[in-house]
């Protein structure tokens, strides 16, 4: 029987590995609120109470924290190839995975992510909202890296499917919350102002970029709230 977790028994990390293709430049640099993302993301990370990483991405972001670079066989396969090569540099058992391109997100409801996993000892732990399933924030057991990994390899390189593939695979959990009910539970608070149908804007064009710094000040709720 393992020993009980805590959360100093969690790694944390930004994933910092994509291609950037239709912002044009490398999303990691880019400026929101002041700073580059990469610099949102690990503060994102270190309130909630963890030492982040960076997997993925260029060697140029090691000045922001410590980082760990694709496998040269896996560059460019997606955020799949930085949770695995985390995996392969981790000691521990759970580690919480955050996109650099994910702005919005509480650092409470990291917390809550990594607080979860511990109780229930899932293999995986994400969240959903309105009934999707968001492929992050996610927690993951060190034991889904083989399984991952072998996802990776293959033609199917989406990292939803390769998680619910290897949570299975060690049979173990696949946890989805709902963000809804941890709110009205008082679990989470939104931290930053942004409405919860924001919190998983993805920062892929410079148009998103532009709404999510409106919504982080607050001038783009009332947009937000008519759409």
């Amino acid at each position: 029987m393992s020993l009980p977790l805590s959360e100093t028994d969690v790694d944390a990390f930004v994933l910092a590995g994509g291609r950037s293709s239709r912002m044009g430049r490398d999303k990691a640099l880019i400026q929101f609120a002041g700073s580059p993302l990469i610099q949102h993301a690990l503060g994102v990370l270190r309130t909630a109470g963890f030492s982040p990483r960076i997997a993925g991405g260029g060697s140029e972001l090691s000045s922001f924290a410590p980082f760990i670079g694709d496998d040269p066989q896996q560059a460019g396969r997606g955020p799949l190839a930085g949770v695995s090569a985390a995996l392969s540099a981790t000691a521990v058992r759970l580690n919480v995975f955050l996109p650099v391109d994910l702005p919005l997100i509480p650092a409470s409801l990291v917390s809550y992510l990594v607080h979860h996993a511990i109780i229930a000892q899932s293999v995986i732990t994400v969240v959903s909202v309105a009934g999707f399933i968001q492929t992050f924030p996610a927690v993951i057991d060190r034991a889904a890296a083989s399984a991952l990994r072998d996802s990776l390899c293959s033609n199917d390189r989406k990292c939803l499917s390769a998680f619910q593939k290897a949570a299975k695979s060690v049979t173990g959990r696949f946890c989805v919350l709902p963000v809804e009910v941890l709110i009205q539970a008082g679990q989470i608070h939104k931290g930053n102002g942004a409405p919860l149908s924001e919190w998983f804007l993805n920062i892929n064009t410079p148009g998103d970029l532009a709404r999510a710094e409106l919504l982080s000040t607050g001038v783009g709720l009332s947009v937000a709230n008519l759409g």
